[in-house]
């Protein structure tokens, strides 16, 4: 049998631009790199590139790469040929790790990739030093995969490493495509590929970034098949990206790097056999719910309606309206399992048995919370989705590799609900964090399948109320501050409440604050009537805020955050919150008799575009002896695009600098 393969060729990395002395070679370089380059050739320009002005944190850059995948015979056997070759700068002694090359290869128990051709040297000035033979090693990584190493000779800053391969599959995969941004930048990239017609593969372009060349040409008869009745058509393709910038995933606020990496995407579509007969490789989600409602792992373990209604309670199944049943399941299934911190969404799921363990994976909890609403006669389907860090699912066609979770969506009357009951500390009706991915699939078996938006609760945040007294006699400030946590902060300040001992939550929040700051007192106060809102009463004093006859204080007893999560120049890839969220702080200060106003914050009045966002700092005038200052940070949307990023920057930049460096000063007369 005649078996191919398209491999992932390793994930290398170029961008931006780069700096010599003047901008014209700049220009003439980037007519130079590009093409299949000799091996072991470096033009002057690529000597003398010292730095890199459009990413100073660039320690490499990648000068140069260029890949090549096409079919040959040998031996009476088709493989994929993979051909790879790529220059990188060292700018400095960071970028020596890139020095260090590994490239997987497949394996089974019978066959193998190989490395059949291989060379590299480094280059410094116009010395080169070649890898020797026995300087490349193989490496057992598992049952599946080999790698080969090696690590480059005499690196310096200023070196130039080259290197190049070929490599032989007998292997049948997926052609899954080719990346063009990773961590470090590229100059220029280029990926081309001569695929048989016999192969049909969907394909996409992910990224922001756009393509320099996008070619597709078809090539007659150019690959004559053993014994086939005539040669196959070709399709060639060349893709190419210049000045790729890196992809830095230290930015927050950002869902999978899977989502906005720049890459060509292949995935097998059809195979049409040389010898006649059509296999297809991608579904229909018809073809998908049909499986999915026998399937043992998941389609079956939703029809326990019968075992969990004999092992609960029947008043929580009957009593109350539907919502009232639905909140009590829900309560019940959090209180009586506890999560293993595994998803296992596709292997191995029984319900039954972790029900009565009291413990399970993400499936068989929800799936457990499902038959149960289910049981109450409340409309629950599973939803299946992808947690953040995983990528958002393809919507073209089934990939059921996308999804790595499960959810239950509900419906009650006109309302929806999506829940997920591994978290204790998750109210009603809201997922997760890590479950803030957009859309899912529900799996409705009386019907069909379907895409569902997941939109996150839109009241989260904190709201500080303060006091503060000043005593002039005594030289003593002393307060009351008020923080009320909601939708997201209220969840997540009650797992702080509940998993730490009260004097060590209120050490921590006083080293947080100031060495001057002491709180006196500390009482809760949770309404039952809101299970989305949580307000904490703090008495505290302050110390060291009388000097000299003068008072200094900052007014933000508490801040929301005290640094720029925003540091880079650009960002090529969406900003994402997860969830809309509002700070706001008021203060009320009482001043003193004998004292009068010396300095007070500037006012600030930002807002984002389409009024997506707002920062607001005001102080009002003195009345009856009290001087109120109010602070509003709003983001009124979870997600921003790339075009927001500047703005938002700004936003938080102001926002930081306001509580920071804001100081009320009072004066005695």
């Amino acid at each position: 049998m005649y078996k191919l393969k398209f491999l992932t060729l390793p994930r290398l990395i170029i961008g931006n631009v780069f700096h010599c002395t003047l901008i014209f070679l700049l220009n003439t370089f980037l007519l130079v790199a590009q093409g299949n380059e000799e091996f072991g050739k470096i033009t002057a320009l690529q000597k003398e590139f010292t730095s890199y002005e459009n990413d100073a944190e660039a320690s490499a850059v990648y000068l140069y790469e260029y890949g090549n995948n096409h079919f040959e015979i040998r031996n009476d056997y088709i493989w994929l040929i993979t051909k790879y070759h790529a220059k990188i700068k060292i700018i400095d002694r960071k970028g020596f790790e890139y020095a260090n090359i590994e490239i997987p290869l497949f394996r089974s128990k019978d066959k193998k990739e190989k490395i059949v051709k291989i060379k590299a040297l480094t280059h410094n000035g116009d010395r080169k030093h070649y890898l020797k033979k026995e300087e490349y090693f193989e490496e057992d990584v598992n049952e599946k995969w080999i790698r080969t190493k090696f690590t480059f000779p005499n690196i310096q800053e200023g070196s130039i490493i080259e290197y190049e391969y070929e490599m032989q599959s007998p292997f049948f995969f997926n052609f899954t495509g080719w990346s063009f941004q990773s961590k470090i930048p590229k100059l220029y990239s280029e990926f081309n590929a001569k695929i048989p017609g016999n192969w049909l593969y969907n394909r996409s372009l992910k990224g922001e970034l756009n393509l320099d060349v996008n070619e597709a040409t078809i090539e007659k008869a150019c690959f004559n098949f053993p014994r086939a009745r005539k040669p196959s058509d070709c399709e060639s393709l060349k893709y190419v990206m210049k000045n790729v910038p890196a992809f830095k995933e230290s930015e927050e606020f950002m869902l999978s790097a899977n989502n906005y990496r720049s890459k060509i995407e292949f995935e097998l579509s059809q195979y049409k056999s040389f010898y006649g007969g059509v296999e297809k490789y991608t579904k229909s989600w018809e073809d998908v719910d049909k499986e999915f409602k026998t399937d043992n792992d998941i389609g079956s373990q939703l029809r326990k309606k019968n075992f969990f209604e004999k092992n609960v309670d029947e008043k929580l199944l009957t009593e109350g309206d539907a919502l009232t049943r639905a909140k009590a399941i829900y309560n019940f299934v959090k209180g009586h399992f506890t999560w293993n911190e595994e998803f296992g969404i596709w292997h191995d799921n029984k319900v039954k048995k972790a029900f009565d363990e009291k413990k399970g994976n993400v499936a068989e909890i929800n799936i457990a919370l499902i038959n149960l609403l289910n049981a109450a006669d409340i409309k629950a389907d599973m939803m299946l989705m992808a947690t953040r860090e995983r990528g958002l699912p393809k919507k073209t066609h089934p990939v059921m590799n996308d999804f790595n979770y499960i959810i239950a969506k509900v419906d009650i009357g006109d309302d929806t609900y999506l829940l997920d009951a591994t978290d204790k500390y998750m109210p009603f009706g809201m997922l997760p964090y890590r479950c803030l991915n957009y859309y899912g699939r529900v799996m409705d078996f009386d019907k069909e399948s379907y895409w569902y938006d997941i939109v996150a609760e839109s009241k989260n945040g904190q709201l500080i109320r303060t006091h503060i007294d000043l005593d002039p006699v005594n030289e003593k400030l002393t307060g009351i501050y008020d923080v009320t946590h909601m939708g997201y902060m209220k969840a997540s300040q009650d797992k702080v409440l509940a998993t730490t001992e009260e004097s060590e939550y209120l050490q921590d929040l006083e080293e947080e604050i100031s060495d001057d700051f002491h709180i006196l007192s500390h009482e809760i106060k949770n309404l039952a009537t809101d299970d989305k809102k949580l307000t904490e009463r703090f008495n505290f004093e302050v110390e060291n805020s009388f000097q000299g006859g003068n008072i200094y204080l900052n007014p933000f007893v508490i801040k929301f955050f005290d640094k720029n999560p925003f540091l880079s120049s650009e960002r090529t890839y969406p900003i994402d919150f997860g969830f809309p969220i509002k700070y706001q702080y008021l203060l009320n200060l009482k001043i003193p008799e004998g004292y009068a106003l010396k300095s007070l914050p500037a006012d600030k009045n930002l807002t984002l575009p389409a009024n997506s966002g707002m920062l607001k700092l005001s102080v009002s005038d003195i009345v009856n002896g009290s001087l109120n200052m109010f602070f509003t940070f709003e983001l009124n949307s979870a997600h921003y695009k790339t075009d927001y990023y500047t703005a938002l920057k700004t936003l938080f930049s102001e926002a930081v600098n306001g509580q920071n460096e804001s100081f009320i000063v009072l004066e005695k007369i």
